[in-house]
C-alpha cells in the first residue's frame, strides 16, 4: 500500500485523533507549504488516502447526517510508527542517501504539524473555558502547558528555519 508522507506524519501525531478530512487538509497545507494546491483536490487526495487506512482496519469513519462532518478514529491496529516508515519507504529510496538539509526539512514539517495540534488543544481549553467556566481549575494548568508546548515547538521551528535559511547563503560572503 502506498500512503503520502505528508499524510503518513501527521494521521501518526501522537494526539492526532478524532479528526476530518479538512483537519487533516490544514496541517498538509502547512506541511506541504505549496501555494499552487487546490484545497478541493486536496481534500479529495487526502480522503483517499485516510479510506485506504479505513479498508487496512487502521482507521474507522464515523459519518455524520451533516455533509462534511465525517471524522476519522484510529483503530487498535493503527501503528504509527509503522505507517510512517511504509510513507518513508515509498517517499525515499532505499539506495539514496538523505542529505541533511532533506534531515532538517522532515524536522521541520513534523515540528510544524506538532505546533498545529497544540494550536488546536489551547483553542479548544479555551472554548471549554468559555462554554464551562466553572471547570477552570482543571482547565487553566492544561492550557498552560499546551501554551508553553506551543512556545517550544515555535523556537524549534525558528531554529531549523535559521538554519535552512543559512545553508542558502552564498559560501563567498
Amino acid at each position: 500500500m502506498k500512503l503520502d508522507p505528508f499524510v503518513a506524519q501527521i494521521i501518526s501525531t501522537t494526539n492526532f485523533d478524532h479528526f476530518t478530512t479538512s483537519d487533516v487538509r490544514s496541517a498538509y497545507f502547512v506541511l506541504k507549504n505549496d501555494l499552487s494546491l487546490d484545497a478541493t483536490n486536496v481534500r479529495r487526495f487526502i480522503y483517499a488516502e485516510l479510506l485506504k487506512l479505513v479498508k487496512k482496519g487502521w482507521l474507522n469513519k464515523l459519518a455524520s447526517n451533516k455533509k462534511g462532518n465525517t471524522r476519522f478514529h484510529k483503530t487498535e491496529l493503527f501503528n504509527g510508527k509503522e505507517i510512517s516508515l511504509l510513507a518513508t519507504e515509498i517517499a525515499e529510496p532505499a539506495s539514496t542517501e538523505v542529505n541533511k538539509q532533506d534531515k532538517l526539512l522532515a524536522k521541520l514539517n513534523h515540528y510544524k504539524a506538532e505546533l498545529l495540534l497544540n494550536i488546536g488543544e489551547s483553542e479548544a481549553y479555551k472554548d471549554l473555558y468559555s462554554e464551562l467556566p466553572e471547570l477552570v481549575d482543571e482547565i487553566q494548568p492544561k492550557y498552560n502547558k499546551a501554551r508553553d508546548n506551543n512556545t517550544k515547538l515555535l523556537g524549534k521551528i525558528r531554529a531549523i528555519e535559521g538554519l535552512l535559511n543559512q545553508d542558502k547563503l552564498p559560501e563567498n560572503i
